[in-house]
């Protein structure tokens, strides 16, 4: 039996919408049988409507809800399989989460679980996947209640699974949803499916309307399907082409223009698809032709308020999107939708992962395992030759780092009798001994002084461990994501960008708080702060932490700590010394010290401690850069740093 996790907690799963790719998942399949066939791809995203819940342990399976769209009814039987399988291929709303039910019951050894849907404003049967949304909220329970570590991923194969175990057929890109609010890149290529959550560059904002109209979804199916595995004449390799190569070209254009924050673009990018979906594939299917739906995405009055419209889901007249033009054009749409076309809508905002502009640094501290060349110099000013030849403290290696990766303003936490020294070293040289420097390092001198009006200062008076170091620059952050760096390490890349932009990118993906990890063999964990997790993606550089333990023995570490890779390899993961602290990671940080303060408690406050709580309430990812990072805080690891920076 799996550990159990928590006895008791709150769920939501939104609802997805299909931006671009309908159709490619089910044609992807195909490339089983013809493998001429283009990868399926589809750009989806979770929406703001969906399904809450409260979820709790239970030794039964239960559903139960006091919503009026369950009408008292309720769900209640044992962890069987027969008896759960039973009910999901009863078909209805209780079928989708008793597949799931004994989907996870024939792969995981678990107990019963209690869930009561509280709320509910996902819109039913309008091509945003109510269903999915059930069938990941069941997976994700059981996962959270059991500690059954899957990832993402994970969870959406387990929906998945579930719903295939019903009279449904669901597409396998439904269930994106379990991404949350957020964009993901799907691929489908055969029976392999592979996600990658995509960058927003600024807000998007849609409205998403019923057309009150009916579609066939199953002729429309049916129809498309006949084109499949092998064309038979232009009418079914037209609709290949459009579901296969057209769309990965559309796709392509689509996750730039996303990036950007090109609204004006994705909207004319949404007219486009609609306009070859419907050349190519409307004569496929009779049902395609939709009258409703091409009325509206003509309708001049409509066009006033947006950049660009398509159809949704299945296509026909069931639901149309719209990318408008502003908050205002959202308003005025929906207001038209509602009094003139007797519409319901709801809107979709997706925003972008706020950007990290400001970076700390701790530098406090006297050194002391470099002793005694820290009686002439700050640990920070220990020289290291740089790429480009010149002699240099490491400090001014790491900003250059951050400066590089976009970084605006960096807070270095020193004591509070050092600033004269720093400002020492930021300070202009000499015009006499300037005029002696080679033409490269005057300009470098220039550079050096330039530096110093991006740097703030943070003392720190008294030694009460990292946590509290961090916590210190809390009003510098001001509720911003921050990049933080150690203090006693510099990085190098193997990429064509910095490890600080790697981070900072991995962050702006994720939103969430995130630590940059390396591998580092099982004998020298002891050493390290180990997390453990679940990879996220396929090439395995983003896990979502499931733990974090501090210099475990190894032999803990073998037996709980090892993560899994695709080539069922156990591998080890330490901290790479760089990490993006959220807001949330501030609060538990000051919550730490106020507790501290109030009873007088004595001892370090810890970075590590805090962290921890944030990935159990809100979640936390771990990536793994491709760089190196080098130590200059050991006299061994100095030596080993000054002969090898700079040769990869």
């Amino acid at each position: 039996m799996f550990e159990v996790k928590h006895e008791k907690f709150n769920l939501f799963v939104p609802g997805r919408l299909c931006l671009f790719g309908e159709h490619s998942d089910w044609a992807g399949m195909y490339r089983t049988v013809n493998s001429e066939i283009a990868v399926g791809q589809a750009v989806v995203t979770g929406i703001e409507q969906g399904i809450y819940a409260t979820v709790e342990k239970c030794d039964r399976f239960i559903i139960e809800s006091k919503l009026p769209i369950y009408s008292g009814e309720c769900l209640e039987c044992p962890m069987d399989n027969a008896e759960l399988l039973e009910v999901a291929k009863r078909g209805g709303f209780f079928s989708y989460v008793a597949g799931v039910a004994s989907y996870i019951n024939d792969n995981y050894s678990v107990g019963g679980v209690k869930i009561t849907v509280t709320k509910m404003d996902l819109p039913i049967k309008s091509g945003l996947s109510s269903s999915a949304a059930i069938c990941v909220l069941v997976a994700r329970a059981f996962n959270q209640l059991y500690n059954l570590r899957m990832n993402t991923k994970g969870e959406m194969q387990a929906a998945f699974r579930g719903e295939q175990r019903t009279p449904s057929r669901c597409g396998r890109l439904d269930q994106a949803c379990a991404y949350g609010v957020k964009p993901v890149l799907m691929e489908f290529d055969g029976v392999e499916v592979d996600s990658k959550e995509l960058s927003v560059g600024t807000t998007f904002r849609w409205v998403i309307a019923n057309l009150n109209a009916s579609k066939d979804t199953i002729k429309i199916l049916a129809d498309l399907n006949r084109c499949y595995p092998f064309a038979e004449g232009k009418e079914q390799q037209r609709v290949q082409e459009a579901l296969g190569i057209d769309n990965r070209e559309i796709n392509e254009k689509a996750i730039k223009l996303l990036k950007e924050g090109d609204a004006k673009g994705l909207g004319e990018l949404m007219d486009e698809w609609q306009a070859n979906f419907d050349e190519k594939v409307m004569p496929a299917c009779t049902e395609l032709i939709a009258p409703v739906l091409h009325s509206i995405l003509r309708d001049e009055e409509v066009r006033k308020y947006i950049y660009g419209a398509k159809g949704v889901g299945s296509q026909g007249d069931g639901s149309v999107q719209f990318l408008c033009r502003d908050e205002e054009s959202v308003r005025g749409l929906q207001y038209y939708l509602k009094e003139k076309k007797g519409m319901p809508s709801f809107t979709l905002t997706l925003k972008p992962g706020q950007s990290v502009r400001k970076a700390v640094i701790p530098l406090a501290g006297y050194g002391t395992r470099i002793f005694p060349a820290t009686k002439i110099m700050k640990k920070g000013f220990v020289p290291v030759v740089d790429k480009d030849g010149m002699l240099k403290p490491a400090i001014f290696i790491m900003l250059e780092e951050l400066f590089d990766a976009g970084i605006e303003e960096v807070c270095l936490i020193i004591g509070e009798d050092e600033q004269e020294d720093y400002d020492r070293l930021f300070e202009p040289v000499s015009d006499e001994v300037k005029s002696k420097l080679p033409l490269d390092r005057q300009e470098y001198a220039d550079r050096i002084v330039e530096m110093k009006q991006h740097i703030t200062y943070v003392y720190q008076s008294e030694r009460r461990g990292f946590g509290h170091a961090v916590y210190l620059t809390r009003q510098f952050a001001g509720g911003a994501p921050v990049l933080l760096l150690l203090g006693d390490f510099i990085y190098e890349t193997k990429a064509a960008i910095s490890c600080s932009r790697q981070v900072i990118d991995a962050y702006m993906e994720c939103g969430k708080t995130l630590v940059s990890v390396e591998e580092v063999p099982l004998e020298r964990v002891v050493h390290y702060g180990i997390l453990y997790g679940q990879w996220d993606n396929t090439d395995e550089t983003m896990m979502k932490v499931e733990s974090m333990v501090e210099k475990p023995t190894d032999d803990y570490a073998e037996e709980y700590l090892g993560v899994v890779n695709n080539k069922k390899q156990k591998k080890y993961y330490a901290t790479f010394g760089q990490y993006v602290l959220t807001p949330e990671v501030y609060d538990e940080l000051a919550a730490m010290v106020i507790t501290a303060d109030n009873e007088g408690i004595e001892g370090e406050i810890g970075l590590t401690e805090a962290l921890d709580i944030v990935r159990s309430k809100y979640g936390m990812y771990a990536f793994r850069p491709e760089g190196i990072s080098y130590d200059l805080g050991l006299p061994e690891a100095y030596r080993h740093t000054i002969s090898q920076y700079g040769l990869n």
